[in-house]
């Protein structure tokens, strides 16, 4: 199989795994436990937390562990914005988020908050002067994707921060940034970006399923999801899952330390494989042309349903996705596409190739190839 998606999920490294095998056995005590490999396990977890951390440049205290990015993103979304209440019930995101802040953001109105819908442009550009005139006195939350998951497009999320401590007139707005998309494929320092939250997660980066972490500001306060225990300063109790945890660790610093060459590399990649699949008939790009994830490409093709494409370039041995994992089994159009302007039947019509570490030149040349054979073996095949 030739995998092309990269952006539902990537492989575990050997140097991951290998980091992980002796915390299933040999080093298998609870690191909440007093007796000394108890503490031996905690002294392992906060090991790995410093080890974060400086990839992060932050506090250690500062990160809380947790199951993934969907369970970071509603922590984020729900603490901040139940822990604030009394400062306002004006929550802002747009329409082309991730499900995990969309549907949270959607469960706080049920609760007597008020949500609005920050506009984008026909790349998925957050409009900076939307922004500014969606601001009002009782805005209390703005929850944006770093980089969004279907079509790569990036946010100037230093910018609006910067917006929004101009405008908020001494009034605190919190930020919160979803960067499971982003961190591993562009630089991603929690001050600079100067957000009070930040969601990232292992499966996207080479490290296991089953782990991410919430980055917390100094000072940030958040009311907790669940209930039970005090792990993670009372945030997210329940024992920790020490073997992912430093699994998660040894993947950080591996995306870091690689940052530069691989997403050069696969940025490479990406243009020579658009300069051949944009000249084919009816078939364009989505997101935005420059300021997107360098292993991002996500095609229009016009008259061609996005599934169709997907299953018959999987009959060949190839995988690819026709949006974000976390809705494959929907027949509804991708929400993005819609969010950006486009009909209904254009947000059918798409196709995502996200490529990874193991990507070849070689590798991308028999994509092209495929995909140029199933797209003239299908023309003429419209929706109905």
């Amino acid at each position: 199989m030739l995998y092309l998606d990269y952006a539902a999920t990537t492989p575990v490294r050997p140097e991951v795994q290998q980091e992980m095998a002796n915390y299933f056995a040999a080093q298998f005590a609870n690191p909440h436990s007093p007796h000394d490999a108890g503490l031996a396990a905690k002294a392992e977890v906060e090991g790995a937390r410093r080890r974060i951390a400086t990839v992060l440049g932050i506090w250690p205290r500062q990160i809380v562990f947790t199951s993934g990015g969907t369970e970071a993103n509603n922590l984020a979304v729900f603490g901040l914005a139940r822990a604030a209440r009394k400062n306002g019930k004006r929550v802002l995101t747009t329409a082309i988020e991730h499900k995990s802040v969309l549907s949270p953001i959607e469960a706080l109105t049920r609760e007597g908050f008020n949500a609005d819908l920050l506009p984008v442009d026909s790349y998925g550009t957050v409009d900076l002067a939307g922004i500014d005139n969606k601001l009002t006195a009782d805005t209390l939350l703005i929850a944006l994707a770093h980089a969004n998951n279907e079509i790569g497009t990036i946010q100037p999320i230093s910018k609006i921060a910067g917006l929004i401590r101009d405008k908020s007139r001494g009034k605190k707005i919190y930020l919160h940034c979803d960067a499971v998309q982003s961190f591993g494929k562009i630089p991603v320092q929690f001050a600079a970006l100067g957000v009070d939250t930040l969601t990232i997660s292992g499966h996207k980066i080479y490290g296991p399923k089953g782990i991410g972490v919430l980055i917390i500001a100094p000072g940030v306060r958040l009311e907790p999801l669940m209930f039970g225990g005090d792990q993670e300063r009372g945030l997210r109790p329940g024992t920790l899952n020490v073997p992912a945890v430093m699994g998660l660790a040894k993947a950080v610093e591996l995306a870091a330390a690689e940052l530069d060459r691989e997403s050069s590399r696969q940025n490479v990649l990406c243009k020579l494989a658009l300069r051949e699949l944009l000249q084919l008939e009816g078939v364009y790009l989505n997101g935005h042309p420059d300021n997107r994830l360098p292993n991002n490409i996500n095609l229009g093709i016009k008259g061609i349903e996005g599934q169709v494409l997907v299953a018959e370039m999987a009959a060949r041995g190839i995988a690819v996705s026709a949006g974000s994992a976390c809705s494959s089994g929907s027949v509804e159009p991708s929400h993005v596409l819609l969010g950006i302007g486009q009909s209904r039947e254009q947000a059918y019509e798409c196709l995502r190739i996200t490529i990874g570490r193991d990507t070849s030149r070689s590798d991308m040349e028999q994509f092209i190839a495929a995909f140029a054979t199933v797209k003239q073996n299908l023309a003429g095949r419209f929706l109905t």
